[in-house]
């Protein structure tokens, strides 16, 4: 399952800074529920963690059926993610299961364990492919408030076997309602970019790079100076590919007080 793709897609933060986000999303292909996935992630002072784990249930031939968990922790520097381990585990309903981790050490990615795919036929990945990127989940958020600034920006991502870019560009603002948030989300264009890792001949890359129309939602986290995705769509002859949001509960935490000595 090509989760890392899918699922991918400035301000300073107070030392108080924080929050909980859990988001339940419903993958749905020409309105037609395919699939599900649960985001948490917790916000506290300069570090975050991140976990996202769901199923689907396609015929879509660029995305396998199974299920997934992906888990993400870095820190948070001048609001800026900064990632310090990154896994997945997936597995397919085929019985192939998909396994990485990853560690972040002065700004180089690199794989400590996990399956490595053949490499034959892929454009091979160097360190510079790995250097200065994230991973898919620290990706999704932004620092950012929930406008235009949102949107002004590149994310280079390498999940373990993949590196790509995700160039994003503002479209325009919307409201919107869901358990847990009513307020503004900065809706962003995305150019999908595979840059290594790939085979050129990949059904998923050809989908996704061939001038497709891709559009991301960001809403904001309370408590944090940072956005997270509430909608993702793919438009698509047989059906548009819509991620969203059916709840996006973010709570900001309270920092507890010193007691006087």
């Amino acid at each position: 399952m090509r989760w890392p793709i899918l699922f991918v897609l400035l301000m300073t933060v107070p030392a108080n800074a924080a929050g909980k986000l859990k988001a339940d999303y419903t993958l749905t292909v020409a309105r037609i529920p395919v699939g599900a996935a649960t985001l948490e992630s917790d916000i506290a002072d300069e570090a975050y963690t991140s976990a996202m784990t769901g199923h689907a249930n396609t015929a879509l031939q660029m995305f396998a059926s199974g299920k997934g968990a992906l888990n993400a922790r870095g820190a948070l520097t001048g609001g800026q993610p900064k990632p310090a381990t990154f896994t997945f585990d997936i597995e397919s309903d085929d019985e192939r299961t998909a396994k990485i981790a990853l560690a972040f050490e002065a700004g180089l990615a690199k794989v400590t364990a996990g399956d490595r795919p053949a490499q034959e036929g892929r454009i091979a990945i160097t360190e510079d492919h790995r250097r200065n990127v994230l991973d898919p989940l620290s990706a999704l958020m932004l620092p950012a408030k929930a406008d235009a600034l949102a949107c002004a920006r590149t994310l280079s991502i390498y999940d373990g076997r993949r590196r790509f870019d995700l160039k994003l560009a503002f479209k325009r603002t919307e409201t919107i309602k869901t358990k847990g948030y009513d307020g503004a989300a900065a809706v962003c264009s995305v150019t999908f970019q595979a840059v290594a890792g790939h085979r050129p001949e990949s059904t998923a890359v050809k989908f996704l790079s061939d001038g497709r129309e891709i559009e991301i939602w960001f809403a904001p986290v309370a408590g944090t100076p940072l956005v997270a995705p509430y909608r993702m769509s793919v438009a698509s002859m047989l059906g548009n590919i819509v991620v969203q949001a059916n709840a996006f509960e973010a709570v900001a935490k309270t920092k507890p007080e010193a007691k006087a000595p």
